[in-house]
């Protein structure tokens, strides 16, 4: 299992359109991909509702974790998703 830590730069947080984002880049994986806001709350990355339901404002700190036969690719995918800001401005 690979972890990502994250922070979350979007003005208005992991709102529809990068939430979006970041569930079609998940799903383009086999690997389980889950965002954990804390010890008790986390989603599947692979389901907008969930990924909407975590409430990620600007600032928050996020951890993805990764785990299946293409965990690294996933990682590279999504690590990069987040240094480009989920494709919106901060």
């Amino acid at each position: 299992m690979l972890q990502l830590g994250v922070r979350i730069n979007n003005k208005s947080g992991l709102h529809a359109r990068p939430a979006k984002t970041l569930v079609t880049a998940a799903k383009q994986f086999t690997s389980n991909i889950v965002l954990r806001k804390s010890a008790q709350l986390s989603a599947d990355a692979k389901s907008i509702f969930a990924v909407m339901s975590l409430g990620a404002v600007k600032g928050m700190d996020l951890v993805i974790e990764f785990s299946g036969e293409d965990e690294t690719q996933a990682y590279d995918a999504i690590r990069a998703l987040f240094a480009r800001n989920l494709g919106e401005s901060e």
